[in-house]
């Protein structure tokens, strides 16, 4: 094998039907994990030999094993222990107590996998017995009980991402309002209350990202103190937004063409919010040009 070859990080999602896994893997694949869900055991290893040949391509793979393998899910445990020799394989293992899983089973109205003609109570305890190998190895576990979808993707996040990854992403994009509103955004800010460059003859033809414009812009009554404040009022916003695990934001800023005041603004923006732990900041502008 050669270096750009070498093998990647390697998760395996396992545990209780029921404990989360799908909550689990769907937060993984925010964190740009390459997810493969209800792989076969025995199907491991030759997905880690074809991604191992992609030179580095999936750095990160996280595979559910679970029992909807059936009776292939008995080996799981022997295949972890020889995958582990030479790669950074961690196994992570949800769990959640017996009458939490009743209620969330009686919840969708689905039976368990195993119960077959019993209870979905019994089909639990069937399970237990056949994970109970798979979770003694298990390099991390997650009790689930307590948790809901939102608490349990941060949990993930917080165990699987990497240090000083980004955790939220917010855009901030600049438009003009005779355009239209933009679609799907979170919040909308209008700075048509500071004077139009538009009617500056010098200024007319040039754009936020120019300097003289910033210049303009920024001079006016109002400027400088609306941008701080609403930076200020947006940190809490996007703290609770990772919290919430809440991967992607959008903050429209509006003028009327979209061409200068709402262009600066959205730069000057953007570079507060860039200071927020956790948040990386993209800055689009919507109808710039369209004038």
């Amino acid at each position: 094998m050669t270096e750009d070859q070498s093998p990647g990080e390697v998760l395996i999602v396992t545990g209780m039907s029921g404990a989360g896994r799908t909550t689990a893997a769907n937060a993984l694949e925010d964190l740009d994990w390459y997810v493969v869900d209800n792989l076969p055991p025995q199907m491991l290893r030759p997905l880690l030999e074809l991604t191992e040949l992609a030179g580095g391509a999936l750095p990160k793979i996280a595979a559910v094993v679970d029992v909807r393998g059936r009776d292939l899910f008995r080996e799981l445990p022997a295949i972890t222990t020889a995958l582990r020799d030479g790669r950074h394989l961690r196994v992570l293992f949800l769990d959640a107590s017996d009458d939490v899983l009743v209620r969330r089973f009686e919840s969708v109205r689905r039976p368990h996998p195993l119960q077959g003609e019993g209870t979905i109570l019994d089909g639990i305890r069937i399970e237990r017995e056949r994970v109970s190998a798979i979770r003694a190895s298990a390099d991390v576990i997650i009790d689930t009980s307590g948790l809901n979808i939102h608490q349990l993707a941060t949990r993930v996040v917080d165990l699987f991402s990497e240090e000083g990854e980004a955790r939220h992403t917010v855009t901030v994009m600049s438009f003009g309002f005779k355009y239209g509103l933009p679609t799907d955004v979170d919040l909308v800010a209008d700075m048509r209350f500071l004077p139009n460059p538009f009617w500056i003859p010098e200024l007319k033809g040039r754009t936020g990202e120019e300097e003289t414009v910033r210049e303009f812009v920024l001079s006016q009554p109002g400027a400088l103190e609306f941008i701080d404040a609403y930076a200020a009022a947006l940190r809490p916003v996007l703290e609770g937004y990772q919290r919430e695990n809440k991967r992607h934001s959008v903050v429209a800023i509006g003028c009327t063409g979209g061409k200068h005041r709402s262009v600066v603004t959205a730069i000057e923006l953007a570079g507060r919010l860039a200071e927020v732990p956790g948040v990386a900041v993209r800055v689009k502008h919507r109808d710039l040009g369209r004038e």
